[in-house]
């Protein structure tokens, strides 16, 4: 990448960073709509672990969880640092295990054992991907395409 490329993603970073920040939502206290989103996503796509998370500058906090008991991960460890590069579209990570940007990862190799991922960006008014719904297993999978459009969905809702 050159110094060109590399000063518009940082820009792009800041002003995405900037954005999260406004909304004063990380570190806030549990809320019951966001609850109930992840609660649906995990009944939507049949899985154990589903999330709403933020990518700040250095990490991954949890908005809203059900089934991990972590708060936040390193951004350098969180899948969900991987999904928000691409707005308005769905990760999955169908076997994190041979996946090469995944396989060495502690959260694959350790607990919790990640195997499964997907999780759609939480876009705001100005295009900037803040976090993700996201839903984990510890197993092989996929999602379906009523699953996957009813992750964006919820997604859409939380933006």
């Amino acid at each position: 990448m050159d110094a060109v490329d590399s000063s518009d993603v940082l820009a792009f970073e800041a002003k995405r960073q900037a954005a999260l920040d406004a909304l004063r939502i990380t570190d806030s206290l549990p809320e019951p709509a966001y609850e109930a989103v992840v609660k649906l996503a995990g009944i939507l796509c049949g899985t154990p672990i589903s999330l709403i998370s933020l990518i700040t500058r250095d990490r991954q906090w949890f908005k809203a969880r059900v089934g991990l008991e972590a708060e936040e991960t390193p951004r350098s460890m969180a899948f969900c640092n991987h999904a928000i590069a691409s707005p308005g579209e769905t990760m999955e990570v169908r076997d994190a295990s041979i996946d090469p940007r995944f396989r060495d990862n502690p959260l694959v190799t350790g607990d919790p054992n990640i195997r499964f991922y997907a999780g759609h960006p939480l876009v705001d008014s100005q295009g900037h991907a803040l976090g993700t719904v996201c839903v984990i297993d510890q197993v092989p999978r996929s999602l379906d395409d009523t699953q996957r459009a009813g992750l964006a969905a919820l997604a859409d809702v939380v933006s």
